[in-house]
């Protein structure tokens, strides 16, 4: 008879290693397996596209490996792990190869950097975009940010505008540059609809031409899986109303204003 008090095997802990084409390497330690797959589970996926399974073969006693291709899709989102319907634990995670990547400029963008969970598991952040307007230098003005960065799968044309977002709101200032890289200027004070009575967060998108469609600006090209706590930048205090760049939980660049 089974003790109900004795405890269960180990969870299954996983070292990664991802390279700079997308490919995530996991090798795993776990005692036994009934079904030697690795399952990654999208997070509030609905279907069949939203779990993709990868064979684990043997390495040595007591270790199995899987390899994530940089071919196969990963839609955008957070991807759990799990060997037999049990959570995969991070191990060491080597993400050297996401450092400063410079992806080919004619087309999207496709990231994956695995991380560990505010509850001790292993998923993978997945982001798939195209095009994409990758955030770089954001430099603090007196009352205003100025943003830079790069496109890919586009190039900055006549009439390109950064627009702030906030629901139906939308505020337009000029951007410059050319060919793929762009900049612009945005005052604080175009933001605020006094009085401020609550946190406001402006979604920041570029619109490389006239008549083009928007385009989220984000930074994602690293090793860093949510920048909000990491990224944190000067808050400039105006007359009613606090204001600074920000990041959010998707890495996506943002204005923050709050009373």
């Amino acid at each position: 008879m089974t003790d109900p008090t004795s405890p269960g095997p180990p969870a299954p802990r996983a070292d990664c290693v991802a390279d700079s084409a997308g490919g995530i390497t996991f090798d795993i330690a776990v005692l036994d397996t009934a079904e030697p797959v690795l399952v990654l589970r999208r997070r509030g996926g609905t279907d069949a596209s939203d779990e993709t399974r990868l064979p684990l073969t043997p390495t040595r006693p007591g270790h199995l490996r899987a390899v994530l291709p940089g071919t196969v899709v990963l839609a955008e989102g957070r991807w759990d792990a799990f060997v037999d319907e049990r959570a995969v634990e991070p191990g060491i995670r080597d993400l050297r190869a996401l450092v400063d990547r410079a992806p080919e400029p004619g087309g999207g963008v496709t990231a994956r950097v695995p991380y560990p969970t505010a509850d001790g598991r292993l998923a993978v952040r997945s982001w798939v975009r195209a095009p994409h307007a990758e955030a770089g230098a954001i430099g603090i003005g007196e009352g205003a940010c100025r943003v830079e960065g790069v496109l890919y799968g586009a190039e900055l044309g006549a009439g390109a505008v950064a627009e702030a977002r906030l629901g139906p709101q939308v505020h337009q200032v000029p951007a410059d540059g050319r060919a793929r890289a762009f900049a612009f200027t945005l005052p604080y004070e175009a933001l605020v609809r006094p009085p401020v009575d609550k946190q406001q967060l402006w979604e920041l998108w570029l619109r490389p031409a006239a008549g083009a469609e928007p385009v989220r600006i984000s930074r994602i090209l690293d090793d860093v899986w949510d920048r909000r706590s990491v990224f944190v930048y000067p808050v400039h205090r105006g007359e009613g109303y606090r204001a600074a760049p920000c990041y959010s939980t998707d890495n996506d660049l943002c204005v923050r204003v709050t009373a």
